[in-house]
């Protein structure tokens, strides 16, 4: 029997697991020495490059003298909390990465209290002892204190901890010690994780925690085996949540080892493996044994508790810049993305439009970008919170939020969020100058409110949050407070009018842009919407006047991107994605509705 170690990589944003996982891969000798490896090699898909965040969890696996340690590289984004919670039951024991400098950040919390749960022993890594402000002192005791704060036991107190730097390569057990490589690092997993539980002589027991699909061999369930062995072209019994059972046969066996899939004809208890040949087989499914059944418990994934209507683009330009622009492709897409995505939820409202909820802004955005690049073209309304009902009362998520701000804007940071009906529960002043400030706040207020807190702190403020608990509704919510300017007609925006229009407010086109009626073409300067003629030309005349061949001097447009457009439409807006451009548009483009339902709404609230 093989000598197995399982362990999830788990931290916050940004501190520095993708990086350890690389030097890992590297300083196991997986990676041969002539092979080209490239940065954050774990993080695969284009967006993840070009925003350098994981959003998939990844497994791996290295070889380290007799032992073989499967890695999983998990993402430290609160919006892919769902990714975390079910890695972490396939493994025997947490790494936690605490960044030196910034300490206990929400999303280490949300992942440790998983793991605590889950009675897991965590292996403590302080990272980036090398950054100048690193307090490596006080970092050990929030952790610390927080596993006390955590109800962790007597031996997860007990914990083993680190010191890294992933960057350069070098991890040692005491600060003092010399800096050479991540050797420490691997002693620590081969001596504190446990083996896995679970023998190969028992009937098949395995559950799916992730899934994956290949134009061959269609779905394939990347599982845990806890009892037992999976061998290539036997048959076992896939047990789904709701208790149904199919039989099928393992058309296909694959092993990790670095980057690498390897075809393999048997595996057994302990390891994690792929498996193709079930069709339908879906996270949380246990595969057994044929002969004596015993499926594991299903999985319990949190609640998504942000939504967006996703519908079919009906604008004047609709069908002219994407590929994939009918609701019968959209709905295929969606379907297709919930097969695999388990926190979000999708659900059909008839009018060719579809309700997608996930956890946050940020993990609908992605799935928006994904659809754009794939050739979608689709209408995305404001998000909204999952609002419930618990014995009469209306209750909506509240989330925990942390920011840092340079000292002299923390008192504008403070009016603002308290408009949006935060209650702040600690202030800190931080090693480097900076205060941190951490609030509970309904999950409503923080829509729309990064875009105006990097403005306000001048793109110095870093804020992070994580979901707490439902509680009861807590009235209404301040939003955008400026107006939109609304085009009145159809055509290609002309410089000259532009020009004109600068003084009203900021543009988001640029001359020649096509646009339409009902269409928003920039922020008012002023609360209200506006109505202006964005394709209004010069007057021509055969006189000759002073002035006359002046330069028309325009501004550079503010470009919205897919989060900030997502933050800052209102819930009368819509934003139309097509695969050249994102656009801002009224719901109804007819500026007499608009009118009418505006007059509707004020009489409605006198």
């Amino acid at each position: 029997m093989q000598k197995i170690k399982n362990i999830a990589v788990i931290a916050h944003v940004d501190h520095g697991k993708t990086t350890l996982v690389d030097q890992l891969l590297q300083q196991s000798g997986t990676f041969e020495a002539h092979q080209e490896v490239s940065d954050r090699v774990m993080d695969s898909n284009d967006i993840e490059k070009e925003r350098g965040i994981t959003i998939l969890s990844k497994n791996t696996a290295i070889r380290y003298g007799d032992h073989k340690i499967n890695i999983i590289d998990t993402p430290g984004h609160a919006d892919f909390g769902g990714e975390v919670e079910r890695v972490l039951k396939m493994v025997d024991s947490v790494l936690l990465l605490v960044d030196a400098q910034e300490g206990v950040m929400p999303q280490t919390k949300f992942v440790l209290k998983k793991a605590i749960g889950f009675g897991l022993i965590p292996i403590v890594v302080i990272n980036k002892i090398d950054k100048d402000g690193a307090e490596p002192d006080r970092v050990m005791d929030e952790v610390f204190d927080l596993l006390v704060a955590l109800d962790a036991n007597e031996e997860q107190l007990e914990f083993p901890v680190l010191y890294a730097a992933a960057r350069d390569g070098y991890a040692k057990w005491d600060i003092d010690d010399e800096n050479k490589d991540m050797t420490p690092l691997f002693e620590a997993i081969l001596e504190k994780v446990p083996y896995p539980q679970g023998s190969a002589d028992e009937p098949t027991q395995a559950q799916v925690f992730t899934l994956d699909s290949d134009n061959f061999v269609g779905r394939i369930g990347i599982t845990r085996i806890f009892n037992g062995k999976v061998k290539k072209g036997d048959e076992y019994v896939l047990v789904k949540a709701d208790g149904s059972k199919k039989v099928s046969r393992v058309s296909k066996l694959i092993g990790f080892i670095g980057l690498d899939r390897v075809d393999i004809d048997e595996a057994e208890a302990g390891d994690i493996v792929a498996i193709a040949g079930f069709s339908d087989i879906d996270v949380g499914d246990s595969i057994c044994d044929k002969a004596n059944p015993v499926p594991l418990d299903p999985m319990h994934i949190e609640e998504p508790t942000l939504s967006v209507i996703m519908s079919v683009n009906d604008g004047p330009l609709a069908g002219t810049e994407g590929k994939h622009v009918t609701s019968n492709k959209i709905r295929e897409r969606l379907e297709k993305e919930m097969e695999t995505n388990i926190a979000m939820r999708m659900e059909p409202l008839g009018d060719a439009s579809f309700k997608v909820s996930g956890r946050g802004e940020l993990q609908i955005g992605i799935l928006a970008e994904n659809m754009r690049r794939e050739g979608f073209e689709f209408l995305l309304a404001r998000p909204e919170v999952v609002v419930k009902e618990e014995n009469g009362v209306k209750m909506e998520p509240f989330e925990h939020l942390v920011i840092d701000v340079p000292e002299e804007f923390q008192g504008v940071a403070i009016e603002k969020l308290g408009k949006r009906k935060a209650e702040m529960t600690s202030l800190a002043p931080m090693p480097d100058g900076t205060v941190r400030l951490e609030f509970e706040i309904p999950a409503r207020g923080l829509i729309g409110f990064r875009s105006e807190f990097l403005t306000d702190t001048k793109g110095e403020g870093i804020m992070n949050h994580s979901f707490i608990e439902y509680r009861p509704y807590s009235g209404s919510v301040e939003s955008r407070t400026q107006g939109a300017l609304v085009s009145m007609d159809n055509g290609e925006a002309i410089a000259f009018s532009l020009g004109n229009l600068q003084a009203r407010g900021i543009l988001f086109i640029k001359p020649q842009d096509k646009v339409y009626s009902g269409m928003v073409i920039g922020e008012s300067a002023r609360p209200g919407d506006l109505e202006v003629n964005p394709l209004k030309g010069k007057q021509l005349t055969n006189m000759r006047s002073a002035g006359a061949d002046d330069a028309v001097k325009l501004t550079p447009p503010k470009v919205m991107s897919l989060e900030a457009a997502m933050e800052w439409i209102e819930d009368d807006e819509l934003i139309e994605i097509t695969p050249i451009s994102i656009r801002i548009r009224k719901k109804f483009l007819d500026s007499t509705q608009r009118r009418k339902l505006a007059r509707e709404k004020k009489n409605v609230n006198k």
